[in-house]
C-alpha cells in the first residue's frame, strides 16, 4: 500500500497509515485523496483502536526485521511503541479521526475478472497512454465493458492499444476511463494472481476488491475520443515477420536515427524489407535487410522507432504482422500467435513523414 502515499502531500495526514483495529481484525488504509487503499489482517488482540501511523518510518522499519512477531502497544504519550525480539521502538501518531473517509460507491453497476487477466490488460495498454496533462481523457486507460466482451483501450495520438476479451463479458454496457497510478498498482499486485477481482462502478468512482484488499479510485472525467475511427479498416499492404528479428533491428538502426524525431523508414519491396535510419547532422546511417512475407505493394513508410520497439516490445508472441494502407496513414500491429482463446490485441503506430 506504500505506493499509494504521495511523496509530498498537501494534507499531512495523509503521510499516514490508518489502523482500525477491531479485535482480531485489522484494517490499514493509505490514501492520497484520488486512490484509497485498504487491507484487513488477522491478529492477535482484544482491543480496538483507530490511529494513523507515520507510513514512512513505519515501512523503513518493517522492511529490515526477519520474519518475527511484532506487538504494537499504544501509549499514554501519544506514541505507539512496537516491540521485536531485539528492541523496541516508539513511534508519533495521529489522530485516526482525521483521515479521510473512503468514497461509498452509490448504485455501482459490477463485472467479475480473474485478476491475471486484468493485470495482463493493465500492462499491455498502459504503456501507450498519454502524459499530457491538457488532455487528461488520454492520460489514463479506457475500460469498455459489454454483454459480448471487455475491452481496454489506451492512446497518446502517435500509439493505440485495443486489448480485447471475448471470452468476458459484463452484465450491462458500461464505460469508464481509470487513471494511470491505480492501474500500476493492481498491475504489481495481481500479477499471476488467480483471484476473482470484483469490478464495481459508477459515473465518478471504481472499486476493485480482491483477497482481503480494497481499492477505490477517482475515474478521469470526460469523454474518451472515438478510438474506432482512427483504426483503418482497409489495409492492402500485410507484411509478416518473427518479433524478435524485426525487434532488433530497429533496434539497433534507431541508434543512428536522429535524436529528436528517431524516424527510421521501412522499405518494403517483394519479400525483403529494408529498414534505415539517417542521422543527417552528424552524418550517421544505418541500414538493414530482412526477409519477411509481404502482400501487397511496394511502399515505404516512416516511424518513430521509440513507438515502434515500444510496441512489438510488448508483444509476446514469436511473429507479429504489420498492415498499412498508405505512408501517411497509421500502421497496424498484431501478434500471428501466443495468444490465449479470446484475447485479440491490436496495435496502431502513426507514421512520420519521410524527407527523401
Amino acid at each position: 500500500m506504500g505506493g499509494v502515499i504521495n511523496n509530498s502531500n498537501t494534507l499531512p495526514i495523509l503521510d499516514n497509515f490508518l489502523f482500525q483495529l477491531d479485535h482480531n481484525e485489522l484494517k490499514v488504509s493509505a490514501s492520497d485523496l484520488e486512490t484509497t487503499m485498504s487491507s484487513v489482517l488477522t491478529v492477535e488482540s482484544d482491543s480496538t483502536g483507530n490511529i494513523a501511523v507515520p507510513a514512512k518510518l513505519l515501512l523503513d522499519t518493517l522492511k529490515t526485521f526477519p520474519e518475527q512477531p511484532l506487538t504494537f502497544v499504544v501509549e499514554d504519550n501519544n506514541t505507539v511503541e512496537i516491540s521485536s525480539n531485539h528492541g523496541k521502538y516508539a513511534l508519533a501518531y495521529a489522530d485516526g479521526d482525521e483521515f479521510p473517509a473512503a468514497v461509498e460507491l452509490k448504485e455501482p453497476s459490477a463485472t467479475t475478472i480473474e485478476g491475471d487477466v486484468l493485470a495482463t490488460a493493465i500492462s499491455k495498454t498502459i504503456f501507450a497512454s498519454g502524459n499530457d496533462d491538457l488532455r487528461p481523457v488520454m492520460s489514463g486507460v479506457f475500460f469498455q465493458f459489454s454483454p459480448e466482451n471487455l475491452t481496454f483501450v489506451a492512446t497518446d495520438a502517435h500509439k493505440l492499444v485495443k486489448y480485447q476479451r471475448t471470452d468476458l463479458s459484463a452484465s450491462q454496457v458500461a464505460e469508464f476511463i481509470m487513471p494511470k497510478k491505480p492501474l500500476n498498482l493492481l498491475k504489481g499486485i495481481l500479477g499471476g494472481s488467480e483471484d476473482e477481482v470484483l469490478i464495481e462502478y459508477n459515473d465518478s468512482n471504481a472499486k476493485f476488491s480482491f483477497d482481503n484488499t480494497v481499492l477505490i479510485c477517482r475515474l478521469i472525467d470526460g469523454k474518451y475520443p472515438n478510438y474506432e475511427a482512427v483504426i483503418p479498416k482497409e489495409n492492402p499492404n500485410k507484411l509478416e515477420i518473427n518479433r524478435n528479428q524485426f525487434l532488433n533491428s530497429v533496434r539497433r538502426v534507431s541508434i543512428f536515427s536522429n535524436k529528436t524525431t528517431h524516424q527510421i523508414r521501412l522499405k518494403i519491396a517483394g519479400a525483403e524489407l529494408n529498414i534505415s535510419a539517417e542521422d543527417i547532422d552528424y552524418s550517421n546511417k544505418a541500414e538493414e535487410r530482412l526477409t519477411c512475407d509481404y502482400q501487397g505493394d511496394d511502399m515505404q513508410i516512416g516511424f518513430n522507432s521509440r513507438f515502434l520497439t515500444e510496441m512489438i516490445n510488448n508483444l509476446n508472441s514469436d511473429e507479429v504482422s504489420l498492415e498499412m494502407s498508405l505512408p501517411n496513414r497509421a500502421g497496424i500491429l498484431t501478434p500471428i500467435d501466443g495468444l490465449d482463446e479470446g484475447e485479440h490485441i491490436t496495435m496502431l503506430v502513426m507514421p512520420v513523414m519521410l524527407n527523401n
